[in-house]
């Protein structure tokens, strides 16, 4: 059993559900112990029923399949090791680039990556972008054969869709799980400023060092990075995982490449900071404002420091957690209606139109 200590997967707590009813709360364990080939294909239900339809649709069949994707993706899934732990990662590209998620490379620069065959290349941090839990690095010496994975349609995935989860939890290269979507386009807080929308929930096994790695459907495609695992606060919980949709990499991982940085997240913002507000009672009273970027949306909608923020678009947001649920759910250029209660007491609604979080 491998001594290296793992980047914790991230975890939620189940019972922690929030507004909006497709937003969950969660405390994360870090799963990691976490230009791609693009190419056009049949949505994964159709590929799914396909090859339940193989040979009469029997179990025989479905096996057959498990066997084919895990030999033709495995080659392009990596370990990443940093002094600080160790995740998983996906080939990108046949340049060296391998997308995974920002908590596994963590403040590191340099990294370790051992490919599926066992060799150990060196590579350097590209970018990270913290908002969507995603980053990239570079091998620094060529990889001959390097096999970069196929990115699929996330948003094509239909719950009850079979995936595969394949990583190195544990420090256990090359370890592969099976399961199906639950729940395609979650939305979860992982309780430290940040909040992921477009999650493809999994019952697939997601443990210590799966993060970063890759969820594949049966057509062979990465359809999300694992990054997500459910505890209980004390306990991880079975079935409950989620994953970075294959979408959300395929807008964020090609910038990061190209410049080192997001400048289109494609996820609404406000252009405030702020902190949770409370009556004198200790309830909930909204997001008090502590800043105001200069010429943002908010400050384009009249809104100030020391307001308190008490709605947008008609959701309650007693809390910036809750605060930040609700734009994951709404896009940049859209027009919301913003209530806020004035540092004098007074109610007042104004109209903002939201900007881009990656400009913000």
């Amino acid at each position: 059993m491998s001594t290296r200590k793992e980047v914790k997967t991230r975890s939620w707590r189940a019972a922690a559900v929030m507004v909006p009813a497709m937003s969950v709360a969660v405390a994360l364990v870090a799963t990691s112990t976490g230009a791609g080939a693009f190419e056009k294909a049949a949505p994964a239900a159709q590929t799914t029923k396909a090859a339940a339809n193989a040979g009469g649709g029997s179990a025989a069949a479905i096996q057959v399949a498990f066997v084919r994707v895990v030999k033709a993706v495995s080659p392009s899934v990596v370990e990443i090791s940093t002094t600080s732990g160790l995740g998983s990662g996906v080939v990108y590209d046949t340049k060296g680039d391998i997308v995974t998620n920002a908590h596994v490379v963590g403040n590191a620069g340099q990294f370790t990556v051992s490919m599926s065959n066992g060799r150990q290349v060196d590579a350097r941090l590209v970018g990270r972008y913290a908002p969507d839990d995603l980053a990239v690095i570079r091998l620094s010496s060529p990889v001959p054969g390097l096999k970069p994975a196929s990115f699929g349609n996330s948003a094509a995935l239909e719950v009850g869709d079979l995936v595969l989860a394949i990583g190195s939890p544990f420090g256990l290269a090359g370890s592969v799980t099976d399961g199906i979507v639950s729940f395609n386009g979650r939305t979860v807080s992982e309780g430290n400023g940040v909040v992921l929308p477009d999650l493809v929930q999994t019952s697939a096994a997601i443990n210590p060092g799966n993060s970063g790695g890759a969820l594949v459907s049966l057509s062979g495609q990465v359809v999300g990075i694992p990054t997500l695992a459910a505890s209980n606060g004390s306990s991880s919980v079975a079935g409950v995982g989620f994953a970075i949709a294959s979408d959300t990499v395929k807008l964020v991982a090609p910038q990061l490449i190209n410049s080192g940085k997001v400048t289109k997240a494609g996820r609404a913002a406000l252009g405030i900071s702020g902190v949770d507000g409370v009556t004198f009672t200790g309830e909930p009273a909204g997001v008090t404002v502590t800043a105001v970027q200069a010429n943002g949306p908010a400050a384009r909608g009249k809104i100030a420091v020391g307001d308190v923020i008490t709605s947008i678009s008609g959701q309650a947001t007693p809390d910036l957690t809750t605060l930040q649920s609700v734009l994951a759910g709404l896009k940049p250029g859209t027009q919301v209606k913003v209530t806020v209660t004035s540092q004098n007491g007074q109610n007042r609604t104004v109209n903002v139109v939201l900007g881009d979080l990656a400009q913000i």
